[in-house]
């Protein structure tokens, strides 16, 4: 975590009157992280998925509900913190159509959904020399916006 989102995550607490939570993580949302985060601000992107795959080979913990996250824009600056309510892993072929809405991206259809999302597991596992299958296994988050970082 950079110097910037730490000072947020510590003032943020600083102002709860409660004991600060001990896991927290900083990151980027995938493609476009300012006008993803930028979604989460307005309240209408609720969830997001990665592949399980990404998660194994950085060797990185899963989300488990009630982990906190820094959001950051492009410019790695802290934008937001979010609290994960939910977290499921399964194929991306079944994950349903009303997950799909609430990562509100696009016109917020599961066709806009899958397509995004083939397009951008392909490149992403293309990239490390695996190949994209639809039954790549997802970890899909749902989270709750806690806050939002005030200039």
């Amino acid at each position: 975590m950079n110097q910037q989102a730490q000072t947020y995550w510590d003032e943020y607490w600083n102002q709860q009157g409660r004991e600060k939570p001990k896991r927290v993580s900083a990151w980027q949302f995938g493609a476009d992280p300012d006008h993803l985060a930028q979604l989460v601000i307005d309240g209408v992107k609720t969830a997001t998925c990665s592949g399980l795959v990404f998660y194994e080979m950085e060797q990185e913990p899963l989300p488990s509900v009630n982990d906190y996250s820094i959001i950051l824009n492009s410019d790695d600056k802290p934008v937001a913190i979010i609290r994960t309510a939910e977290v499921t892993v399964m194929p991306m072929n079944e994950v349903p159509e009303e997950f799909a809405i609430a990562e509100g991206e696009g016109d917020r259809s599961y066709r806009y959904w899958k397509e995004a999302h083939v397009k951008f597991f392909t490149e992403a596992l293309s990239s490390i020399g695996l190949q994209f299958s639809e039954d790549m296994m997802l970890v899909c988050e749902r989270f709750e916006l806690v806050d939002v970082k005030r200039n």
